[in-house]
């Protein structure tokens, strides 16, 4: 405890949490006002964690809902006190626990990242893995069992004190609307010390099946297990979900979880391809995802001039394409910018309304007065407009890159440093 209430660990978590900003818990009280705070009050609360009777305030509940109607995922936010004190305690305890941990574990970790967890996985499939057991833990964040988590932190924390302070942030109520709801089980996300002791307790899951010489890749709570048959895979499934079911407490949701072949299934937002020469793929739903994700900005945008549209969707697709920057597919890339440049003619079309104005703006595109007369009165919709020669004619893909909208094609060519 006294490393983790140190002044330079503080200092550094401070700045981590001041960085992440992050909205305000329970208490109201905000990053901005944290630093101020800290100076009346730390020296109180500094007393409190070293003699082992600091309190943690309850965790706002924030229920977001999950892609494709998959239920609500339920977030705790902790109050910005709480963030820093557990900021200080992953700081600590990251490198205590860091060399207990799996190489085929790559969530939440420095130096390890979900690209290298596809690459990983691809690797096995194109090794003649060409099974996989998809494991899903229904809720996991929501059901980990204190008592069985507890017991994993002390094998590696013998200060009462840190442990004690980690059972209280566990049991932490969850507020919504004004009340307290009690907790015995769950670590729900939102807090800096949940991604660390998720990995504490599925180590154990690591160590099982790589004592049974498995292939497999975890993220989080996302387990991929690689075989060479559909029968193996069925003896690896039933196996698998016992030790979970029975030593660490979690359960397997059967509707989710499958044996399947790669290719029919997504990991991280990725799928394989078919062919001996496996590849990275992206999978459908994350395109969908992303479309879904481009129409909720473009709707917001239709007041707005275009140029501020673009500015306000090019993070999102900087973002979208620095993570899927490891599948090498061409025509995906290519069928989405121009998807992307048909939803901004549809944009364009809208706020052009009248034929009048339609006609004058094709023109001043550079569409002859004819052309952009019969084009202006066609009485056609937006999106069959957005898609006919007299829009992509005058709003053209470098009509698009001059007010500078991001190509996802040549933002990936950049980051994997191709001409």
């Amino acid at each position: 405890m006294e490393r983790v209430v140190g002044r330079s660990n503080m200092q550094q978590a401070l700045g981590r949490v001041v960085r992440n900003r992050g909205s305000a818990g329970v208490d109201g009280l905000t990053v901005a006002e944290l630093d101020d705070w800290l100076k009346a009050h730390w020296l109180r609360v500094k007393e409190a964690l070293l003699a082992g009777e600091y309190m943690p305030q309850p965790v706002r509940r924030v229920d977001i809902p999950k892609p494709q109607g998959g239920g609500v995922r339920t977030l705790g936010v902790p109050t910005v006190v709480d963030r820093l004190i557990q900021q200080a305690l992953h700081q600590v305890l990251q490198p205590i626990f860091e060399p207990t941990f799996s190489d085929s574990s790559y969530g939440f970790r420095p130096g390890r990242n979900a690209g290298q967890a596809v690459q990983a996985a691809a690797g096995y499939v194109r090794d003649g893995r060409r099974w996989v057991v998809d494991l899903d833990l229904e809720k996991f964040f929501d059901r980990v069992n204190h008592d069985i988590l507890m017991a994993r932190v002390a094998r590696r924390v013998k200060d009462r004190r840190v442990l004690k302070l980690i059972r209280r942030f566990l049991e932490a109520g969850l507020m919504t609307d004004g009340l307290t709801q009690p907790r015995t089980e769950g670590t729900p996300q939102g807090g800096p010390l949940s991604p660390l002791l998720s990995n504490v307790l599925l180590t154990d899951l690591d160590r099982e099946l790589e004592a049974r010489g498995l292939a497999f890749c975890r993220y989080a709570d996302d387990c991929n297990i690689y075989v060479r048959s559909e029968a193996a895979g069925q003896r690896v499934m039933a196996s698998v979900r016992t030790f979970l079911e029975d030593v660490l407490k979690l359960r397997v949701n059967a509707a989710k979880s499958a044996v399947e072949r790669p290719w029919k299934r997504k990991f991280l937002g990725y799928s394989v391809t078919a062919q001996p020469d496996t590849r990275l793929r992206i999978a459908a739903p994350s395109v969908a995802r992303l479309k879904d994700r481009v129409r909720e900005r473009l709707r917001i945008g239709r007041g707005r001039s275009l140029r501020h549209t673009i500015e306000d969707l090019n993070p999102l697709l900087r973002g979208w394409i620095g993570y899927f920057r490891h599948a090498p597919g061409v025509r995906i890339l290519e069928d989405l910018d121009q998807w992307v440049r048909r939803r901004l003619r549809c944009v364009l079309w809208r706020q052009w309304k009248r034929s009048a104005t339609r006609r004058r703006r094709l023109i001043m595109l550079g569409l002859d007065a004819e052309r952009a007369w019969k084009s202006s009165a066609n009485g056609r919709g937006p999106w069959w407009n957005a898609g006919a020669p007299h829009m992509t004619q005058t709003a053209s893909p470098s009509f698009f890159a001059h007010l500078g909208l991001v190509s996802l094609l040549a933002t990936r060519r950049r980051l994997q440093g191709v001409p």
